[in-house]
């Protein structure tokens, strides 16, 4: 994949990612412990796309 790819593939999640912890933490807060472990993929994303960017 070329890094043109992965950068859109990247943001393209991150932004779906953002709306779902804005979805569970604004009606699933006290009752599901999802946020952490979105936004822990979140950071993965974010490392593979800078990464990609240092080679």
């Amino acid at each position: 994949m070329s890094k043109k790819n992965i950068l859109t593939i990247s943001s393209v999640l991150l932004i779906i990612l953002g709306i779902v912890m804005i979805y569970i933490g604004g009606f699933y807060a006290l009752k599901v412990m999802l946020p952490p472990i979105i936004t822990g993929i979140g950071f993965f994303i974010v490392a593979w796309s800078l990464n990609a960017l240092k080679k």
